[in-house]
């Protein structure tokens, strides 16, 4: 009598990386297209300005920090006028806000649809992050306009413009993830977000120039922000001046490990959202 033999085949879930399915996200980016289409229109639904609130909020905090840190406290701000250099800032700084804020929302916002249907629930945050580069396009004409007035002509650095807000938009899809995931657990998160942003904002060289820290000591510790280094990258590639250097280098291995924990935290939570949402 021959016994047959018995193959065994063990199913283990999926570790490291491959748990991520960052391949199925890309299946999916024609719903990722939508959703970024439909988050720019309901940004927009029914807004008496339109996309014209792209210009009026950095323009306005541009004016403010010019009133208040430019004149008043007469902050230096590295050879070039003061409200090019804090327009500058703003720029990536208002790309980074808006993702942020949007991705950290993105699941709630959508809960109908979690609840339906499925698809990478990846795919939401990062929609409403790309969905901000509208009202960069669109403020980064401003600064074309701003530049002209004041007669400074654009850095060869220029071309490097890209990476940094790559790099930009890293940071905030790696903070959102984490901030998503939370909101739909924690609906405390909604008020724990804006005055993150605040502190954030003024722990940021966007009204002051990072020239004015010189302890190496403190140099170190302020380069633990990954937008330190963005928004001196983004000086340095519009208006030239001494290059970011190791802040940049620094900025990069934060933002980074940003995201990789950003995106493992979100798909360890993904499997509760339709449940808990």
């Amino acid at each position: 009598m021959i016994e047959a033999s018995l193959q065994v085949t063990r199913v283990e879930p999926p570790r490291g990386w491959a748990q991520l399915r960052l391949r199925e996200v890309f299946e999916y980016r024609e719903l990722a297209a939508f959703l970024v289409w439909r988050d720019i229109k309901v940004r927009y639904k029914q807004t008496a300005f339109g996309v014209a609130w792209a210009v009026i909020q950095p323009v306005m905090a541009m004016v403010l920090f010019t009133i208040v840190f430019g004149r008043i406290a007469q902050l230096p701000s590295d050879g070039v006028p003061y409200p090019i250099f804090t327009f500058a800032a703003l720029l990536p700084w208002q790309v980074f806000a808006a993702s942020l804020v949007g991705s950290a929302n993105s699941l709630v916002g959508s809960a109908g649809l979690l609840t339906k249907v499925y698809f990478p629930r990846l795919i939401v945050p990062l929609a409403a992050s790309l969905a901000t580069l509208v009202d960069f396009l669109v403020s980064f004409a401003v600064m074309g306009v701003l530049m002209a007035y004041y007669h400074v002509a654009p850095s060869p650095a220029i071309v490097a413009l890209p990476l940094f807000l790559g790099l930009a938009l890293t940071t905030s899809l790696g903070v959102g993830l984490w901030f998503a995931a939370l909101n739909v657990k924690y609906r405390d998160v909604q008020y724990v977000l804006p005055f993150t942003m605040q502190l954030w904002l003024f722990a940021s060289p966007v009204a002051y120039s990072a020239s004015l820290i010189h302890s190496p000591l403190g140099r170190a510790i302020y380069s633990l922000n990954p937008m330190a280094g963005v928004i001196q990258g983004f000086r340095w590639a519009l208006l030239g001046g001494p290059a970011p250097g190791a802040l940049i280098w620094a900025s990069v291995g934060v933002a980074v490990a940003l995201l990789a924990s950003g995106l493992f935290f979100f798909k360890r939570m993904e499997d509760t959202f339709a449940d808990v949402i």
